[in-house]
């Protein structure tokens, strides 16, 4: 049987500077990775709050239209109730319809008129109501969720942002309620959907307003 003698010294700072270097060279890398992982992330979170910036800067036009829609409709609502509006006839004076005619064009339309007592008239005529729906989308929210990155968020940003767009889905909820009154001319039933979404409206215009304030504060 052959057998192997090693003669000679074993460098042993030669292989401890080798496992030096490959133990610094994976730490390198790994911290690398994390550093390149971490720029990646920042600059998803950037992309996905310039987006959300602009979706809420879009869904706060959008809500500004409806509720001064809404106002109106509501205000209007309520003087043809005083002017005891019943089957599309308004018991009014003259003056009277026609102050409400100018406040509120294109609403009422009459088609003909009774003289009854004390100057007044019964107007018999046609409403036209027109609903604005606004479109309020949370495409950028949803997205932003989708894609991992909500780690990089304070809680009280992610907090915000989930009380608003929560907000917004019930401002859509009752939206799609007076719609519904509407549809099934339940002119009364839309007045209160319409006085309830008011508040909500006017709650939701509010967080839009805040969360565009502060939203920078996010990054």
């Amino acid at each position: 049987m052959k057998r192997f003698k090693f003669i000679g010294q074993f460098n042993w700072k030669y292989v401890i500077g080798e496992i030096l270097l490959i133990f610094f060279g994976i730490n390198l890398a790994i911290w690398f990775n994390n550093w390149n992982a971490s720029k990646q992330a920042g600059q998803s979170k950037l992309v996905a709050l310039a987006k959300i910036e602009e979706e809420i800067g879009n869904n706060a036009r959008e809500l500004e239209i409806a509720l001064e829609n809404a106002v109106s409709i509501s205000g209007a609502l309520s003087r043809l109730q005083l002017a005891k509006l019943e089957d599309s006839q308004i018991l009014s004076t003259p003056d009277g319809l026609r102050l409400f005619q100018q406040e509120y064009p294109g609403f009422f339309s009459v088609t003909d008129s009774t003289l009854r007592e004390n100057g007044q008239y019964l107007y018999g005529g046609r409403l036209s109501i027109v609903l604005e729906l606004p479109s309020l989308t949370q495409i950028a929210w949803e997205t932003t969720k989708t894609i991992n990155i909500l780690s990089e968020f304070s809680y009280e940003c992610l907090y915000q942002l989930e009380s608003m767009y929560d907000l917004q889905g019930r401002v859509l909820e009752e939206m799609d309620l007076a719609a519904r009154a509407l549809q099934a001319r339940d002119l009364w039933g839309l007045q209160r959907s319409l006085q309830f979404l008011h508040q909500l409206e006017l709650a939701l215009q509010e967080d839009y307003r805040g969360m565009l304030e502060t939203i920078a504060a996010c990054s």
